[in-house]
């Protein structure tokens, strides 16, 4: 067919008919249009295939043919039955065969209707099939459109105006498009040609591109091989090196989905965090709780678990309702008392062999340090381990997993498994290494491919490298955030920025005197760090060991705020006091 306007197409297009396959002829391009921001479509490139699915009339636009003034009328236009013409200029009637009263002051007209006007100009009168009596009662607005031939035909609506009308209907076409994810919406007025190509493009495919999260819920079409159209984008989630390689135009096959659950841990030494994987086979041993005050001791109390503890650090009493608790106390903490502010932990205190136990009422507020007295040596597995655990809990790993070359686990003191996740996971390969296998979650890890036709089967991946995935910083406080009943702290404050003129404490160093231009004597010059003892200084007052810049002249203020000073603490001065008197000089 002969290339078309795409509005002359539409307004000719039967919707029985659909869909049908479009080609543009000559395209266009509008930055910022009003299209966009609407969220239509306004920019198409010759040559492109729209595969239309359905047309949706947005309003018609009526233009009188005699003063050129448009009105939209809305798809749900009626007008009105029976109404009283509206005031109008009077009727002359130009010929015999024109009625003495136009159609719209006659009474009890369809108002709202619409019928042919006599022929004026270079307009034709309204062709084609008329519905029965509807030169006698008049069509309706979706029956006047549906008259079209391709050229504009003047009608009378005495609800719209006195003279012949010119109906321009306005429609939004929803199209398919070659990977695009959603549906195109296209207004008919866009102006481009189009021709239509239906019956020689029967065997165009439209690729439609996919999320990995909506792969989720295909699990029909797995397995699968899928390009990557867009890498993940966002913060980083994994350290793995496999992540990395997730980028545009990468191949992936995608496998299966992963029925694992995992388990957040983290490394209190070395501030690192993990994400363990339930097909994890390596042993762990519990490690003993430790507690740093009472309110602590309070919140680890377990239904139908025992909690023994011993202090670690000495506490003061408060008069005769709290003894002061002692270095090796063993405690056993049983239950809350009380209510509000006068709350009480009961704890069973155990005497020596000789003596006898003692009821303690200690008050949460209370501080100290406890750490758990356990006996058990047996070495769990993950699942086991949960079972009989309530998390968190602090564990260390006795023995490595042996399916890993190098379990980072296996070198840390201690580990603090935080909880239990059951996320949605994917089993994925590199179609370079289809042997080499890891489990991607789509919905920490999303970014969008194309799904390639055809039946895949791949061999299914060793995942052994998925079993322990180091989480980044930024990612683990995210995810410890949205646990439910999370009380997550915030993450650790970065250091600020040295700026330039100031010292690394970010203290501007003092500006020197008149009289003391040279550089800083070497007495005074700050000391590097300790190797393993610097030179005893010697101690005046804690003002002038906490001196900072030259020395002030002798006719300078003692209160000039040119100096800074600092104030060194007791502690430090017995501190160097016992250095002193262990290494003697």
């Amino acid at each position: 067919m002969e290339p078309l306007s795409f509005q002359e197409y539409i307004c000719s297009l039967d919707p029985a008919t659909l869909p049908r396959i479009l080609r543009i002829c000559s395209g266009v391009y509008f930055q910022g249009s009003v299209y966009e921001i609407s969220g239509n479509e306004c920019c198409l490139s010759t040559g492109d295939l729209l595969k239309v699915m359905a047309v949706v009339l947005q309003k018609v636009v009526c233009e009188d043919t005699e003063t050129g003034q448009t009105t939209e009328l809305p798809p749900t236009f009626k007008g009105e039955w029976g109404c009283p013409a509206p005031a109008r200029s009077p009727w002359v009637p130009s010929s015999p065969g024109r009625p003495s009263q136009p159609p719209w002051a006659q009474p009890h007209c369809p108002t709202g209707l619409f019928q042919p006007a006599p022929a004026r100009g270079p307009y034709q009168t309204l062709q084609g099939h008329v519905p029965e009596g509807g030169r006698q009662q008049g069509l309706t607005l979706h029956q006047a459109l549906g008259q079209w031939d391709g050229r504009l035909q003047p009608l009378l609506c005495p609800a719209v105006g006195p003279h012949a009308l010119l109906l321009r209907p306005v429609y939004e076409v929803h199209a398919a498009m070659h990977l695009r994810r959603d549906v195109v919406k296209i207004p008919s007025t866009l102006e481009v040609d189009v021709e239509d190509v239906t019956e020689e493009a029967q065997h165009i495919h439209f690729a439609r591109p996919l999320l990995l999260s909506e792969v989720l819920g295909m699990e029909d079409v797995l397995p699968a091989q899928a390009e990557i159209l867009e890498g993940p984008a966002g913060a980083a989630v994994f350290k793995s090196t496999w992540v990395l390689r997730l980028q545009r135009g990468q191949q992936l096959q995608l496998h299966s989905c992963s029925r694992t659950w995992r388990v957040l841990a983290s490394a209190p030494s070395s501030g690192r965090h993990f994400l363990l994987s339930s097909t994890y086979q390596g042993r762990f041993r519990l490690r003993p709780r430790q507690f740093t005050g009472v309110q602590e001791l309070a919140a680890s109390l377990q239904p139908g678990q025992q909690l023994r503890v011993v202090v670690t650090r000495d506490c003061e009493g408060r008069g005769d309702d709290v003894p002061p608790l002692g270095v090796g106390d063993r405690l056993e903490p049983q239950r809350l008392q009380g209510n509000g502010p006068s709350t009480r932990l009961l704890c069973h205190r155990h005497g020596e062999e000789e003596e006898e136990g003692r009821e303690l009422l200690l008050p949460l507020d209370l501080g100290g340090g406890f750490v758990e007295e356990m006996c058990d040596s047996k070495k769990y597995g993950l699942a086991e381990l949960l079972e009989r655990q309530v998390l968190p809990c602090e564990v260390r790993v006795v023995a490595s997993d042996p399916g890993l070359e190098r379990d980072a686990l296996g070198a840390l003191p201690a580990l603090r498994l935080e909880a239990r996740l059951n996320q949605p996971f994917l089993v994925g390969s590199f179609c370079q290494e289809p042997e080499e296998g890891f489990e991607i979650p789509p919905r920490w890890l999303d970014f969008s491919l194309l799904l390639s036709e055809g039946p895949v089967r791949p061999p299914v991946p060793c995942t052994r490298w998925s079993r322990v995935e180091e989480l980044t910083e930024a990612f683990y406080y995210q995810l410890l955030a949205q646990l439910p009943g999370s009380t997550a702290p915030p993450p650790p404050r970065p250091p600020k920025p040295t700026q330039a003129g100031t010292g690394p404490g970010g203290r501007r160093p003092s500006a020197p005197g008149p009289s003391a231009p040279g550089p800083l004597p070497v007495s005074i010059r700050p000391a590097p760090p300790l190797p393993p003892l610097p030179a005893s200084p010697r101690l005046s007052t804690p003002r002038q060991h906490g001196r900072r810049g030259p020395p002030r002249d002798a006719g300078t203020d003692s209160n000039s705020t040119e100096h800074d000073y600092e104030t060194v603490d007791d502690n430090i001065q017995k501190t160097i006091c016992k250095m002193k008197a262990i290494f003697p000089f």
